[in-house]
């Protein structure tokens, strides 16, 4: 029989170290957190939102400016940028007529960074 590979990927033997196990569970944030954590890395999931981000990074924008970066639309913009304030990555600010967008915090940088440094290795 040819090894299939999920056979690869699999124990030859089952044995579950209990220990092992039951730390690893005290250790493990609430269920809560973690679907948190699953819905906040779905957002990067958009190639239009990550350059979106990476732009504020330079600087605060407004949706014009970001439109004509990308060169998309406003109203295609604005949609991107409902789901990052959403997720508390961008928080936006009124100036007159016009609203401007920069990072929420110094975390989405780390983030981000962090997530280059790995698909650079």
């Amino acid at each position: 029989m040819n090894p299939t590979f999920d056979d690869e990927l699999r124990c030859e033997v089952t044995t579950v170290h209990r220990e092992l196990v039951e730390q690893t569970r005290q250790k493990m944030p609430a269920e809560e957190k973690l679907y948190d954590l699953a819905e906040l890395f779905k957002v990067f999931g958009d190639s239009t939102r990550i350059k979106i981000i990476w732009a504020l990074f330079e600087s605060e924008m407004c949706v014009c400016d970001i439109a004509a970066l990308l060169n998309m639309s406003q109203s295609a913009i604005s949609h991107q940028l409902r789901v990052l304030k959403q997720a508390r990555l961008v928080k936006p600010r009124r100036d007159g007529k016009n609203m401007y967008y920069s990072l929420d915090d110094e975390h989405i940088e780390a983030i981000f960074y962090q997530g280059i440094k790995h698909i650079n290795e």
